[in-house]
């Protein structure tokens, strides 16, 4: 059993920073996705009640 190791010197704080840099890289991935698809789906929505509008519109 160990004792108690600083996190930062022991191979498990070294795991933990990998993790950590990891998760980072993983959420800044979904955030720019998340934008992009967010940003496409505005315009494809606006387009569409666009069309819809110039349709019921009597001219």
């Amino acid at each position: 059993m160990r004792g108690r190791d600083n996190i930062w010197s022991s191979e498990d704080g070294q795991d933990i920073a990998e993790y950590a840099v990891m998760l980072l890289f993983v959420l800044i991935l979904v955030i720019g996705a998340l934008r992009l698809v967010g940003t496409n789906a505005k315009s494809v929505f606006t387009r569409a009640a666009d069309n819809l509008q110039k349709q019921t519109d009597p001219d």
